[in-house]
Protein backbone atom coordinates (compact mmCIF):
# COMPACT_ATOMS: atom_id res chain seq x y z
CA UNK A 1 0.00 0.00 0.00
CA UNK A 2 1.62 3.48 -0.96
CA UNK A 3 0.85 6.04 1.62
CA UNK A 4 0.61 9.83 0.50
CA UNK A 5 1.99 12.46 3.16
CA UNK A 6 0.00 15.63 2.44
CA UNK A 7 2.91 18.29 2.70
CA UNK A 8 2.17 21.29 5.30
CA UNK A 9 1.85 24.11 2.89
CA UNK A 10 -0.75 22.30 1.45
CA UNK A 11 -2.40 21.96 4.88
CA UNK A 12 -2.44 25.79 5.28
CA UNK A 13 -4.02 25.91 2.05
CA UNK A 14 -6.35 24.01 3.30
CA UNK A 15 -7.11 25.26 6.51
CA UNK A 16 -6.90 29.17 4.57
CA UNK A 17 -9.90 28.44 2.51
CA UNK A 18 -12.29 27.33 5.55
CA UNK A 19 -14.75 29.70 6.52
CA UNK A 20 -15.17 29.32 10.48
CA UNK A 21 -19.19 30.17 9.83
CA UNK A 22 -20.71 31.58 14.12
CA UNK A 23 -23.56 33.10 12.82
CA UNK A 24 -26.58 32.77 9.98
CA UNK A 25 -28.68 35.23 9.34
CA UNK A 26 -31.66 34.48 6.76
CA UNK A 27 -33.95 37.23 5.64
CA UNK A 28 -37.26 36.46 3.64
CA UNK A 29 -39.89 39.19 1.89
CA UNK A 30 -42.35 39.26 -0.83
CA UNK A 31 -40.80 41.23 -3.78
CA UNK A 32 -44.43 42.42 -5.83
CA UNK A 33 -44.01 44.43 -8.97
CA UNK A 34 -45.10 47.62 -9.50
CA UNK A 35 -44.52 47.92 -13.75
CA UNK A 36 -44.55 45.47 -16.21
CA UNK A 37 -40.72 43.95 -16.25
CA UNK A 38 -39.00 41.72 -18.75
CA UNK A 39 -36.82 39.06 -17.22
CA UNK A 40 -35.87 37.31 -20.77
CA UNK A 41 -34.80 33.64 -21.64
CA UNK A 42 -32.88 34.51 -24.58
CA UNK A 43 -34.95 31.56 -26.53
CA UNK A 44 -34.15 32.19 -30.00
CA UNK A 45 -37.29 30.05 -30.66
CA UNK A 46 -40.02 31.54 -29.47
CA UNK A 47 -43.08 33.15 -31.75
CA UNK A 48 -41.63 36.47 -29.60
CA UNK A 49 -38.63 38.55 -29.99
CA UNK A 50 -37.61 38.02 -26.62
CA UNK A 51 -39.94 35.30 -24.17
CA UNK A 52 -39.60 35.69 -20.33
CA UNK A 53 -37.55 32.99 -18.23
CA UNK A 54 -39.95 30.07 -17.15
CA UNK A 55 -39.74 27.83 -14.62
CA UNK A 56 -38.67 24.20 -16.56
CA UNK A 57 -41.25 22.31 -14.21
CA UNK A 58 -44.44 24.88 -13.86
CA UNK A 59 -45.53 27.80 -15.64
CA UNK A 60 -44.53 30.31 -13.07
CA UNK A 61 -42.26 33.29 -13.82
CA UNK A 62 -38.60 32.51 -12.64
CA UNK A 63 -36.40 35.29 -11.17
CA UNK A 64 -32.59 34.17 -10.67
CA UNK A 65 -30.45 35.21 -8.05
CA UNK A 66 -27.76 36.11 -10.32
CA UNK A 67 -30.40 39.42 -11.21
CA UNK A 68 -30.88 40.06 -7.65
CA UNK A 69 -27.44 39.90 -6.82
CA UNK A 70 -26.49 42.36 -9.74
CA UNK A 71 -29.05 44.85 -9.18
CA UNK A 72 -27.90 44.85 -5.70
CA UNK A 73 -24.45 45.22 -5.98
CA UNK A 74 -24.60 47.75 -8.92
CA UNK A 75 -27.14 50.15 -6.30
CA UNK A 76 -24.70 49.58 -3.43
CA UNK A 77 -21.54 50.55 -5.53
CA UNK A 78 -24.24 54.00 -6.87
CA UNK A 79 -25.05 54.69 -3.25
CA UNK A 80 -21.12 54.65 -2.35
CA UNK A 81 -19.15 56.27 -5.30
CA UNK A 82 -21.89 57.59 -7.45
CA UNK A 83 -23.08 56.78 -10.88
CA UNK A 84 -20.84 55.36 -13.71
CA UNK A 85 -17.95 54.65 -11.08
CA UNK A 86 -15.53 51.24 -10.06
CA UNK A 87 -15.81 49.14 -7.65
CA UNK A 88 -12.98 49.90 -4.86
CA UNK A 89 -11.57 47.29 -2.88
CA UNK A 90 -12.73 46.85 0.50
CA UNK A 91 -15.87 48.95 -0.10
CA UNK A 92 -19.33 47.68 0.95
CA UNK A 93 -20.04 45.96 -2.59
CA UNK A 94 -16.90 43.92 -2.42
CA UNK A 95 -17.12 43.50 1.51
CA UNK A 96 -21.13 41.48 0.41
CA UNK A 97 -20.43 40.08 -2.43
CA UNK A 98 -16.75 38.98 -2.71
CA UNK A 99 -13.52 40.77 -4.28
CA UNK A 100 -13.40 42.00 -8.12
CA UNK A 101 -10.42 40.76 -10.28
CA UNK A 102 -9.04 44.25 -10.30
CA UNK A 103 -9.82 48.00 -9.52
CA UNK A 104 -7.98 51.30 -9.58
CA UNK A 105 -6.45 52.67 -6.49
CA UNK A 106 -6.62 56.67 -5.19
CA UNK A 107 -3.76 57.14 -8.12
CA UNK A 108 -5.85 55.60 -11.25
CA UNK A 109 -3.46 53.17 -10.91
CA UNK A 110 -4.69 49.41 -11.72
CA UNK A 111 -4.88 46.92 -9.14
CA UNK A 112 -4.90 43.15 -10.01
CA UNK A 113 -6.10 40.18 -7.13
CA UNK A 114 -5.27 36.96 -8.80
CA UNK A 115 -7.79 34.92 -6.19
CA UNK A 116 -11.00 37.04 -4.34
CA UNK A 117 -12.99 35.85 -1.42
CA UNK A 118 -16.37 34.03 -1.42
CA UNK A 119 -19.43 36.02 -1.71
CA UNK A 120 -21.01 35.75 2.06
CA UNK A 121 -24.41 36.88 0.83
CA UNK A 122 -26.54 33.63 -0.74
CA UNK A 123 -29.43 34.46 -2.96
CA UNK A 124 -31.88 31.81 -3.76
CA UNK A 125 -33.63 31.89 -7.24
CA UNK A 126 -37.17 33.10 -6.72
CA UNK A 127 -40.33 31.72 -8.83
CA UNK A 128 -43.29 33.73 -9.10
CA UNK A 129 -46.34 32.73 -6.72
CA UNK A 130 -49.07 31.97 -9.31
CA UNK A 131 -48.62 31.18 -13.36
CA UNK A 132 -47.29 33.86 -15.60
CA UNK A 133 -49.21 36.46 -17.01
CA UNK A 134 -47.80 38.00 -19.17
CA UNK A 135 -48.55 41.51 -21.93
CA UNK A 136 -46.58 41.89 -25.14
CA UNK A 137 -45.07 45.10 -25.73
CA UNK A 138 -44.01 46.05 -29.16
CA UNK A 139 -40.46 48.05 -30.26
CA UNK A 140 -39.65 50.01 -33.33
CA UNK A 141 -36.75 52.69 -33.95
CA UNK A 142 -38.17 55.63 -35.73
CA UNK A 143 -36.09 57.32 -37.69
CA UNK A 144 -35.23 61.02 -36.81
CA UNK A 145 -35.34 62.46 -40.31
CA UNK A 146 -39.11 60.72 -42.01
CA UNK A 147 -39.83 60.46 -37.92
CA UNK A 148 -41.33 56.85 -39.78
CA UNK A 149 -40.36 53.67 -38.85
CA UNK A 150 -36.95 52.68 -39.64
CA UNK A 151 -36.62 49.51 -42.17
CA UNK A 152 -36.05 45.86 -40.11
CA UNK A 153 -36.36 47.71 -36.47
CA UNK A 154 -39.28 46.56 -35.54
CA UNK A 155 -39.92 44.17 -32.38
CA UNK A 156 -42.24 42.50 -29.76
CA UNK A 157 -41.28 41.60 -26.41
CA UNK A 158 -43.08 39.75 -23.31
CA UNK A 159 -43.18 41.24 -19.89
CA UNK A 160 -44.62 40.39 -16.81
CA UNK A 161 -47.55 41.91 -15.52
CA UNK A 162 -47.61 43.97 -12.50
CA UNK A 163 -48.63 43.05 -9.49
CA UNK A 164 -47.03 39.59 -9.86
CA UNK A 165 -45.44 38.28 -6.43
CA UNK A 166 -41.66 36.72 -5.59
CA UNK A 167 -40.57 34.91 -2.46
CA UNK A 168 -37.39 36.35 -1.94
CA UNK A 169 -34.92 34.54 0.43
CA UNK A 170 -31.33 36.19 1.30
CA UNK A 171 -28.57 34.56 3.75
CA UNK A 172 -26.09 35.85 4.97
CA UNK A 173 -22.90 34.00 6.46
CA UNK A 174 -20.95 36.10 9.21
CA UNK A 175 -17.30 34.78 9.74
CA UNK A 176 -14.92 34.18 13.00
CA UNK A 177 -12.91 37.31 11.39
CA UNK A 178 -15.51 38.94 9.28
CA UNK A 179 -16.49 42.69 10.10
CA UNK A 180 -19.99 42.18 10.64
CA UNK A 181 -21.03 45.82 11.52
CA UNK A 182 -19.92 46.44 7.77
CA UNK A 183 -21.71 43.21 6.29
CA UNK A 184 -24.29 44.33 8.23
CA UNK A 185 -24.34 47.91 7.32
CA UNK A 186 -24.45 46.76 3.69
CA UNK A 187 -27.06 44.73 3.34
CA UNK A 188 -29.09 47.06 5.11
CA UNK A 189 -28.71 49.48 2.52
CA UNK A 190 -29.44 47.20 -0.31
CA UNK A 191 -32.28 45.46 1.22
CA UNK A 192 -33.75 49.30 1.95
CA UNK A 193 -33.28 49.95 -2.15
CA UNK A 194 -35.68 46.89 -2.42
CA UNK A 195 -37.92 48.38 -0.14
CA UNK A 196 -38.20 51.97 -1.63
CA UNK A 197 -38.55 50.52 -4.86
CA UNK A 198 -35.11 52.47 -5.84
CA UNK A 199 -33.89 48.69 -7.14
CA UNK A 200 -35.10 47.63 -10.65
CA UNK A 201 -35.06 44.27 -12.37
CA UNK A 202 -34.92 42.98 -16.00
CA UNK A 203 -34.07 44.71 -18.87
CA UNK A 204 -35.15 48.11 -19.72
CA UNK A 205 -35.15 49.58 -16.48
CA UNK A 206 -34.19 53.04 -17.91
CA UNK A 207 -37.57 53.18 -19.74
CA UNK A 208 -39.55 52.34 -16.86
CA UNK A 209 -39.42 48.33 -16.45
CA UNK A 210 -38.86 46.41 -13.28
CA UNK A 211 -40.03 48.68 -10.93
CA UNK A 212 -40.73 47.07 -7.72
CA UNK A 213 -41.17 46.70 -4.00
CA UNK A 214 -40.38 44.49 -1.27
CA UNK A 215 -42.80 43.66 2.06
CA UNK A 216 -43.12 41.55 4.89
CA UNK A 217 -39.53 41.11 5.86
CA UNK A 218 -38.60 38.25 8.26
CA UNK A 219 -35.27 37.85 9.56
CA UNK A 220 -33.98 34.93 11.81
CA UNK A 221 -30.76 35.76 13.58
CA UNK A 222 -28.89 31.97 14.24
CA UNK A 223 -25.95 32.00 16.40
CA UNK A 224 -24.22 28.89 15.17
CA UNK A 225 -22.05 28.76 18.80
CA UNK A 226 -25.45 27.79 20.23
CA UNK A 227 -26.44 24.28 19.94
CA UNK A 228 -30.46 25.85 20.28
CA UNK A 229 -29.97 27.89 17.67
CA UNK A 230 -27.95 25.38 15.19
CA UNK A 231 -31.01 23.07 16.15
CA UNK A 232 -33.14 25.60 14.69
CA UNK A 233 -31.14 26.56 11.48
CA UNK A 234 -31.02 23.18 10.28
CA UNK A 235 -34.88 22.77 10.81
CA UNK A 236 -36.20 25.57 9.62
CA UNK A 237 -38.00 25.02 6.25
CA UNK A 238 -36.79 26.68 3.54
CA UNK A 239 -39.56 25.71 1.05
CA UNK A 240 -41.69 28.86 2.57
CA UNK A 241 -44.23 26.51 3.87
CA UNK A 242 -46.55 27.69 6.31
CA UNK A 243 -45.92 25.00 8.57
CA UNK A 244 -42.55 25.75 9.40
CA UNK A 245 -41.03 23.34 12.05
CA UNK A 246 -38.56 25.91 12.81
CA UNK A 247 -38.72 26.03 16.41
CA UNK A 248 -36.80 29.74 16.57
CA UNK A 249 -39.52 32.64 15.83
CA UNK A 250 -38.56 35.30 13.17
CA UNK A 251 -38.31 39.10 13.88
CA UNK A 252 -41.19 40.61 11.62
CA UNK A 253 -41.48 44.22 10.13
CA UNK A 254 -42.70 46.07 7.27
CA UNK A 255 -39.76 47.87 7.95
CA UNK A 256 -36.24 45.82 6.99
CA UNK A 257 -33.89 48.43 9.46
CA UNK A 258 -36.17 47.58 12.34
CA UNK A 259 -36.70 43.86 12.09
CA UNK A 260 -33.18 43.62 11.43
CA UNK A 261 -33.22 45.20 15.06
CA UNK A 262 -35.66 43.52 16.42
CA UNK A 263 -33.73 40.26 15.79
CA UNK A 264 -30.84 41.78 17.70
CA UNK A 265 -28.15 42.97 15.09
CA UNK A 266 -26.33 46.20 15.43
CA UNK A 267 -24.59 47.97 12.63
CA UNK A 268 -24.53 52.13 12.04
CA UNK A 269 -27.80 53.10 9.89
CA UNK A 270 -25.84 56.20 8.75
CA UNK A 271 -24.23 56.65 5.50
CA UNK A 272 -23.54 59.01 2.59
CA UNK A 273 -25.87 58.91 -0.78
CA UNK A 274 -23.10 59.56 -3.22
CA UNK A 275 -25.67 59.48 -6.42
CA UNK A 276 -26.52 63.04 -8.47
CA UNK A 277 -29.45 63.32 -10.25
CA UNK A 278 -31.68 65.40 -11.13
CA UNK A 279 -35.49 64.11 -11.00
CA UNK A 280 -38.83 65.93 -12.47
CA UNK A 281 -41.62 64.93 -11.11
CA UNK A 282 -44.79 66.71 -13.75
CA UNK A 283 -48.21 66.35 -13.78
CA UNK A 284 -50.32 66.88 -17.24
CA UNK A 285 -53.68 66.20 -18.45
CA UNK A 286 -54.27 65.31 -21.78
CA UNK A 287 -55.61 68.74 -24.18
CA UNK A 288 -55.94 66.20 -27.05
CA UNK A 289 -56.61 62.67 -27.44
CA UNK A 290 -53.81 60.21 -27.55
CA UNK A 291 -52.96 57.19 -29.02
CA UNK A 292 -50.30 54.69 -28.24
CA UNK A 293 -50.78 51.42 -30.27
CA UNK A 294 -50.82 48.02 -28.84
CA UNK A 295 -49.68 45.12 -30.10
CA UNK A 296 -52.39 43.02 -28.58
CA UNK A 297 -56.12 43.57 -28.36
CA UNK A 298 -58.69 42.57 -25.87
CA UNK A 299 -61.55 40.57 -28.01
CA UNK A 300 -61.37 39.69 -31.55
CA UNK A 301 -64.19 42.67 -31.80
CA UNK A 302 -61.68 44.98 -30.83
CA UNK A 303 -61.09 48.30 -33.45
CA UNK A 304 -58.51 47.67 -35.56
CA UNK A 305 -55.95 50.03 -33.81
CA UNK A 306 -56.35 50.37 -29.70
CA UNK A 307 -54.34 52.45 -27.44
CA UNK A 308 -51.87 50.74 -25.21
CA UNK A 309 -53.32 49.61 -21.61
CA UNK A 310 -51.21 47.70 -19.21
CA UNK A 311 -52.68 45.60 -15.73
CA UNK A 312 -52.11 47.45 -12.62
CA UNK A 313 -54.15 46.40 -9.52
CA UNK A 314 -56.22 43.82 -11.32
CA UNK A 315 -57.28 46.19 -14.04
CA UNK A 316 -56.73 47.55 -17.76
CA UNK A 317 -55.69 50.67 -17.32
CA UNK A 318 -53.66 53.37 -20.26
CA UNK A 319 -50.24 54.08 -19.85
CA UNK A 320 -48.00 56.38 -21.59
CA UNK A 321 -45.13 53.74 -22.49
CA UNK A 322 -41.42 54.80 -21.26
CA UNK A 323 -40.04 53.88 -24.39
CA UNK A 324 -42.68 56.17 -26.29
CA UNK A 325 -41.79 59.16 -24.41
CA UNK A 326 -38.29 58.57 -24.53
CA UNK A 327 -37.68 58.15 -28.07
CA UNK A 328 -39.95 61.89 -28.57
CA UNK A 329 -38.15 63.13 -26.32
CA UNK A 330 -34.95 62.22 -28.13
CA UNK A 331 -35.62 63.21 -31.43
CA UNK A 332 -37.18 66.48 -30.03
CA UNK A 333 -33.84 67.19 -28.18
CA UNK A 334 -31.63 66.15 -31.83
CA UNK A 335 -34.12 69.15 -33.63
CA UNK A 336 -33.44 71.44 -30.86
CA UNK A 337 -29.36 70.94 -30.71
CA UNK A 338 -29.18 70.85 -34.71
CA UNK A 339 -31.21 74.33 -34.69
CA UNK A 340 -28.58 75.99 -32.01
CA UNK A 341 -25.94 74.16 -34.56
CA UNK A 342 -22.79 72.20 -33.32
CA UNK A 343 -21.82 69.31 -30.70
CA UNK A 344 -24.36 67.03 -31.39
CA UNK A 345 -22.83 64.66 -29.19
CA UNK A 346 -25.09 66.01 -25.96
CA UNK A 347 -27.54 63.59 -27.43
CA UNK A 348 -25.44 60.31 -26.86
CA UNK A 349 -24.20 61.54 -23.63
CA UNK A 350 -28.05 61.73 -22.29
CA UNK A 351 -29.91 59.10 -24.28
CA UNK A 352 -26.95 56.61 -24.25
CA UNK A 353 -25.83 54.84 -27.76
CA UNK A 354 -26.73 51.39 -29.28
CA UNK A 355 -23.74 49.45 -30.53
CA UNK A 356 -26.13 47.28 -32.94
CA UNK A 357 -27.55 50.34 -34.53
CA UNK A 358 -24.19 52.35 -34.78
CA UNK A 359 -21.26 50.49 -34.69
CA UNK A 360 -19.23 53.40 -35.43
CA UNK A 361 -19.47 53.98 -31.75
CA UNK A 362 -18.70 52.98 -28.23
CA UNK A 363 -22.35 51.17 -26.77
CA UNK A 364 -22.97 53.51 -23.32
CA UNK A 365 -26.15 53.07 -21.06
CA UNK A 366 -28.75 56.40 -21.01
CA UNK A 367 -28.61 58.48 -18.11
CA UNK A 368 -32.10 59.39 -18.67
CA UNK A 369 -34.47 57.28 -16.96
CA UNK A 370 -38.02 57.71 -18.02
CA UNK A 371 -40.41 55.89 -16.15
CA UNK A 372 -43.95 54.51 -17.33
CA UNK A 373 -47.11 56.37 -16.89
CA UNK A 374 -50.41 55.35 -16.18
CA UNK A 375 -53.49 57.76 -17.53
CA UNK A 376 -56.01 58.20 -15.06
CA UNK A 377 -59.49 58.94 -15.63
CA UNK A 378 -59.67 58.31 -19.51
CA UNK A 379 -62.76 57.35 -21.68
CA UNK A 380 -62.06 55.10 -24.52
CA UNK A 381 -64.01 55.83 -27.75
CA UNK A 382 -64.06 54.65 -31.43
CA UNK A 383 -63.59 56.64 -34.74
CA UNK A 384 -64.21 55.65 -37.96
CA UNK A 385 -61.06 56.81 -40.71
CA UNK A 386 -60.47 55.92 -44.71
CA UNK A 387 -57.93 56.47 -46.72
CA UNK A 388 -58.83 58.89 -49.92
CA UNK A 389 -57.74 58.02 -53.70
CA UNK A 390 -55.22 61.16 -54.80
CA UNK A 391 -56.43 60.51 -58.12
CA UNK A 392 -60.35 60.35 -58.39
CA UNK A 393 -60.92 61.92 -54.62
CA UNK A 394 -62.80 59.11 -53.80
CA UNK A 395 -62.29 56.84 -51.10
CA UNK A 396 -59.79 54.29 -51.29
CA UNK A 397 -60.77 50.43 -51.79
CA UNK A 398 -60.39 48.37 -48.62
CA UNK A 399 -58.55 50.86 -46.80
CA UNK A 400 -62.03 51.67 -44.22
CA UNK A 401 -60.66 51.28 -40.73
CA UNK A 402 -61.10 51.95 -37.11
CA UNK A 403 -59.16 53.51 -34.13
CA UNK A 404 -59.77 53.85 -29.90
CA UNK A 405 -57.43 56.58 -28.79
CA UNK A 406 -57.89 58.15 -25.42
CA UNK A 407 -60.04 61.40 -24.34
CA UNK A 408 -59.15 63.30 -21.63
CA UNK A 409 -61.87 64.76 -19.07
CA UNK A 410 -61.77 67.85 -16.46
CA UNK A 411 -60.11 64.47 -14.22
CA UNK A 412 -57.78 63.46 -16.29
CA UNK A 413 -54.12 63.31 -15.09
CA UNK A 414 -50.54 61.56 -15.55
CA UNK A 415 -47.73 61.73 -13.52
CA UNK A 416 -44.45 62.16 -15.79
CA UNK A 417 -41.37 61.01 -13.94
CA UNK A 418 -37.82 61.86 -15.30
CA UNK A 419 -34.88 60.89 -13.74
CA UNK A 420 -31.16 62.52 -15.19
CA UNK A 421 -27.89 60.60 -13.35
CA UNK A 422 -25.23 63.36 -13.22
CA UNK A 423 -26.43 65.55 -14.58
CA UNK A 424 -24.38 68.68 -16.33
CA UNK A 425 -25.61 72.45 -16.25
CA UNK A 426 -26.23 72.30 -20.13
CA UNK A 427 -27.88 68.74 -20.11
CA UNK A 428 -30.08 70.26 -17.54
CA UNK A 429 -30.97 73.23 -19.75
CA UNK A 430 -31.54 70.64 -22.45
CA UNK A 431 -34.05 68.85 -20.51
CA UNK A 432 -36.09 71.95 -19.54
CA UNK A 433 -36.54 73.12 -22.67
CA UNK A 434 -37.93 69.18 -23.61
CA UNK A 435 -40.51 69.93 -20.91
CA UNK A 436 -41.43 73.14 -22.18
CA UNK A 437 -42.05 71.46 -25.41
CA UNK A 438 -44.37 69.29 -23.58
CA UNK A 439 -46.05 71.45 -20.88
CA UNK A 440 -47.46 73.92 -24.12
CA UNK A 441 -48.73 70.94 -26.40
CA UNK A 442 -45.70 71.85 -28.70
CA UNK A 443 -44.37 68.39 -28.86
CA UNK A 444 -46.90 65.72 -29.26
CA UNK A 445 -46.42 62.11 -27.87
CA UNK A 446 -47.68 58.43 -29.64
CA UNK A 447 -48.70 58.12 -32.97
CA UNK A 448 -50.87 60.11 -35.25
CA UNK A 449 -49.95 63.45 -33.98
CA UNK A 450 -50.34 64.67 -38.00
CA UNK A 451 -53.72 64.49 -37.15
CA UNK A 452 -53.70 66.06 -33.47
CA UNK A 453 -53.52 64.01 -31.18
CA UNK A 454 -50.96 63.57 -28.40
CA UNK A 455 -51.04 66.98 -27.00
CA UNK A 456 -50.77 67.41 -23.55
CA UNK A 457 -51.22 70.33 -20.74
CA UNK A 458 -49.04 70.82 -17.69
CA UNK A 459 -50.28 71.73 -14.60
CA UNK A 460 -47.54 71.35 -12.44
CA UNK A 461 -44.41 70.09 -11.97
CA UNK A 462 -41.64 69.60 -9.09
CA UNK A 463 -37.57 69.59 -9.89
CA UNK A 464 -34.66 68.39 -7.48
CA UNK A 465 -31.42 68.78 -8.25
CA UNK A 466 -30.15 66.17 -5.75
CA UNK A 467 -26.27 67.36 -5.04
CA UNK A 468 -27.00 70.78 -4.51
CA UNK A 469 -30.19 69.97 -2.51
CA UNK A 470 -32.60 72.78 -4.28
CA UNK A 471 -36.18 72.40 -5.01
CA UNK A 472 -38.31 73.98 -7.94
CA UNK A 473 -41.90 74.38 -8.28
CA UNK A 474 -44.06 74.93 -11.53
CA UNK A 475 -47.39 75.28 -11.22
CA UNK A 476 -50.32 76.34 -14.21
CA UNK A 477 -53.98 76.04 -12.90
CA UNK A 478 -55.57 76.20 -16.65
CA UNK A 479 -54.12 76.84 -20.31
CA UNK A 480 -55.62 80.19 -19.65
CA UNK A 481 -53.90 80.99 -16.16
CA UNK A 482 -50.62 82.09 -16.11
CA UNK A 483 -47.53 80.25 -15.07
CA UNK A 484 -46.06 80.54 -11.46
CA UNK A 485 -42.11 79.21 -11.40
CA UNK A 486 -39.87 79.74 -8.28
CA UNK A 487 -36.41 81.55 -8.85
CA UNK A 488 -36.79 81.33 -12.34
CA UNK A 489 -33.86 83.04 -12.75
CA UNK A 490 -31.74 79.66 -11.74
CA UNK A 491 -33.71 77.57 -14.95
CA UNK A 492 -32.67 80.22 -17.00
CA UNK A 493 -29.18 80.23 -16.34
CA UNK A 494 -29.28 76.06 -17.18
CA UNK A 495 -31.06 76.98 -20.55
CA UNK A 496 -28.35 79.28 -21.13
CA UNK A 497 -25.59 77.12 -20.28
CA UNK A 498 -27.02 75.20 -22.84
CA UNK A 499 -26.62 77.95 -25.63
CA UNK A 500 -23.24 77.76 -24.83
CA UNK A 501 -22.17 73.97 -24.40
CA UNK A 502 -23.84 73.62 -28.00
CA UNK A 503 -21.94 76.68 -29.47
CA UNK A 504 -18.51 75.61 -28.09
Amino acid sequence: MIMIQKSSSIENEFKRKQRHIIRRIIIRGILILDTPTCLGSGDTESPTDLSLLRDSISNHALLTGASIAGAIRNYLRECEHGYLTSEKADDLPTTLFGAIRSYKDNNQNTITIEDGNQSPLIIDDSISTSPIKSELRDGVKINSVTRTAAEKAKYDFEVLQAGTKFPLCFELLIEKASDEPSLLKGLAIALQGLEKGEISLGMKKQRGFGRCKVHNWQVWNFNLEDASDRIAWLTLDHSWSTNSPCTKSPAVNPFIVAAMKEAGLQFSEEWDDKRDRLTINATFTLATPLLIRSGQSSSDKAPDVVHLKSRRNGELQPVLSGTSLAGVLRHRAERIVNTLQKNTSIIDEIFGVDFSKDKAKKAKVSRLIVHESVIKETKDLVQNRIAIDRFTGGALHGALFNEQPIFGSDKTELNLELELRQPKPHEIGLLLLLIKDLWTGDLPVGGTSSIGRGRLQGKKATITLAYENKIWNITQASKNEPLIIDNSEDLEKFVDSLNEEVSA
